[in-house]
């Protein structure tokens, strides 16, 4: 059976006693269920105190970037040996913001890709469409074309990645796909999966939905066949919200 997650991503919000604070409220309402997890993904000033507040309850945390190289002058990066060193569970790559603001290439995301997986940090890999490409019903050729960096990895490399599906034109504007159309492209996510790694691995890929999820839409979200969790962004800072998302899992 696949895990079912919901993550948090805290973007680039709160101070460091704030985020401090918050981890503490979320650690301390959580309740481990089986198959489950939940992590926090907090900006790089906060992992260190974060992590250990969370890892004492039993919570994951995760980054929210990392480089594609391994080490060097590259002021201003942090690399997955560095998060290692953490011993930080998860990382985010290619989420819409960093494609959109950054210009980030298939080659430094598959570059990140492989340095995270070296390190033994699990990528949490974003996907998904611009609203054009989403009323122009091009939003399967999008996904597809972005998930091809993915099926560079070995089988067994790809045992250890998480899929995120966020439609960009649902990121922070308050609009949410519906939950059948989330299930229809997490079913188009698990259905290439199938086609490159066999139904063995489509089958145990966790595959989350970001986009605007919230207390009032996570469970209808979540009881979808093919959405494994969230990964969510405005809801995640408020510890009863976060928790009211990840209670929807059980």
């Amino acid at each position: 059976m696949r895990n079912k997650i919901v993550a948090g991503n805290w973007k680039m919000n709160m101070g460091f006693d704030e985020g401090v604070n918050l981890a503490k409220a979320v650690s301390e309402r959580y309740t481990k269920a089986k198959n489950t997890e939940l992590i926090i993904i907090p900006p790089y000033l906060h992992l260190s105190e974060v992590s250990r507040i969370a890892k004492a309850k039993g919570v994951k945390v995760g980054a929210q970037n990392c480089y594609h190289k391994e080490n060097g002058a590259h002021t201003g990066e942090i690399s997955a040996a560095q998060l290692a060193s953490l011993k930080i569970d998860y990382c985010l790559v290619g989420h819409s913001e960093r494609r959109e603001h950054f210009k980030e290439t298939n080659a430094e995301l598959f570059g990140k890709v492989k340095m995270l997986l070296k390190e033994g940090i699990r990528p949490i890999f974003c996907c998904g469409e611009p609203l054009e490409d989403r009323k122009s019903e091009l939003y399967f050729k999008t996904v597809g074309e972005q998930l091809k960096v993915l099926w560079e990895l070995t089988p067994e490399e790809f045992d250890s990645v998480v899929i995120a599906y966020e439609p960009v034109w649902a990121i922070g504007t308050g609009e949410t796909a519906t939950a059948q159309q989330a299930q229809e492209m997490h079913e188009f996510i698990r259905a290439l999966i199938n086609e490159h790694y066999r139904k063995k691995r489509s089958e145990s890929c966790s595959i989350l939905y970001g986009g605007s999820c919230k207390p009032e839409n996570a469970e209808e979200l979540f009881s979808q066949k093919d959405v494994d969790g969230g990964l969510i962004g405005g809801a995640s800072l408020n510890s009863d919200n976060f928790i009211a998302i990840y209670n929807s899992l059980k």
